[in-house]
């Protein structure tokens, strides 16, 4: 079995191809393969030298000969340009987002044309497809039967992508599954271009000893999912197997991965409770309408009844993600702030 991870180099990328790389295998079969493909790696990380890798760089449309050079049999295509800077360079995210997707599925119809096997094609969609239109405000829950409106120009390429893995499966071309996928918090390293790259930075800085600005109003409310349970529900959602019975996937309609629902004063104030005044200070409060008018269109409460069917749910609490957080990357904690040990014991 051979799987590829596109944007295997990135945050999720590498904690899928980790998980992968822990169990070695997928629906019990052996992985025989694990191509990591992004633009950019990272050779001294763990999965880049593990002899089941194989490393694809490059820009992805440039390497789809590569990467389809033997059969694909799953393909996890998670690299992306982000929320920001497809709202600032229109044409960057049309051509990293749509074109490139459509890239790949027509890479893997050849495939399956020219008699291999049918590629399992997971898409990382988002919550930034859901929009309040003026005609079509959102409803209080939202589920996957809500009408998508997006209001920026990522959510509406998220859109149109999901629609080509649909027709892609309808025609019997890949076998496609489409999650979408709530803001991830906190994630660790260095923030990114994403509009909602805030909702780690407000957490991750100040343990770290560092300042951080929240460019929202505080009592905004979000759907967020940790890291741990974002990579559940993506392999989840890969693994099921089709069908109407209990853990498979019905259909073709795209998963609303589990959402936890907080506003950002609970966010910070989660943050005092557990890491103390001196880091909770170092967060100050200065709107950016820029920000809040992308990341305020989404909507905030799911209904996480099909998530549930596939036996995810989400975290439950903002306090038992910040614990995961330290309890994941310690070294990233400072220690004249914070003890980590003492983050731990306060469950």
């Amino acid at each position: 079995m051979r799987i590829v991870i596109t944007g295997g180099f990135g945050f999720l990328g590498r904690q899928v191809a980790g998980a992968l790389l822990r169990t070695r295998t997928f629906r019990g079969t052996p992985i025989g393969r694990l191509v990591l493909a992004d633009r950019f790696v990272h050779p001294e990380s763990p999965e880049a030298a593990d002899p089941l890798v194989r490393v694809v760089q490059g820009d992805l449309a440039d390497r789809l000969d590569e990467v389809f050079a033997e059969p694909v049999d799953v393909l996890i295509h998670l690299a992306s340009a982000v929320s920001a800077e497809c709202e600032a360079d229109f044409d960057l995210g049309m051509s990293a987002n749509v074109d490139t997707t459509r890239a790949l599925l027509e890479a893997a119809r050849a495939q399956s044309a020219a008699g291999g096997p049918t590629a399992l094609v997971v898409f990382s969609s988002s919550v930034a497809v859901y929009g309040s239109d003026p005609a079509l405000p959102l409803p209080p829950v939202v589920s996957e039967s809500t009408l998508p409106t997006p209001r920026s120009s990522y959510g509406t390429q998220k859109l149109v992508c999901e629609q080509l893995v649909a027709e892609y499966t309808r025609r019997g071309f890949v076998d496609g599954r489409v999650a979408r996928l709530m803001t991830v918090s906190v994630r660790p390293g260095k923030p990114n271009a994403a509009a909602s790259g805030f909702l780690s930075g407000i957490i991750r800085e100040p343990l770290a000893g560092l300042p951080a600005t929240c460019p929202v109003r505080p009592d905004l409310r979000v759907a967020l999912a940790s890291p741990r349970r974002t990579v559940e529900g993506i392999l989840r959602i890969a693994e099921a197997e089709r069908g109407d019975g209990a853990g498979s996937l019905a259909g073709g309609v795209p998963v609303n991965l589990p959402a936890l629902t907080v506003t950002v004063a609970e966010m910070l104030s989660t943050l005092r409770e557990v890491a103390g005044d001196a880091v909770a200070d170092l967060v100050t409060i200065a709107p950016d309408p820029h920000v809040e008018a992308i990341v305020g269109s989404w909507p905030a409460v799911f209904d996480n009844a099909r998530a549930a069917s596939l036996g995810l749910e989400p975290d439950p609490s903002f306090a038992s993600v910040v614990r995961d957080y330290v309890d994941d990357h310690a070294d990233a904690v400072a220690g004249g702030l914070v003890e980590a040990r003492a983050i731990r014991t306060r469950r």
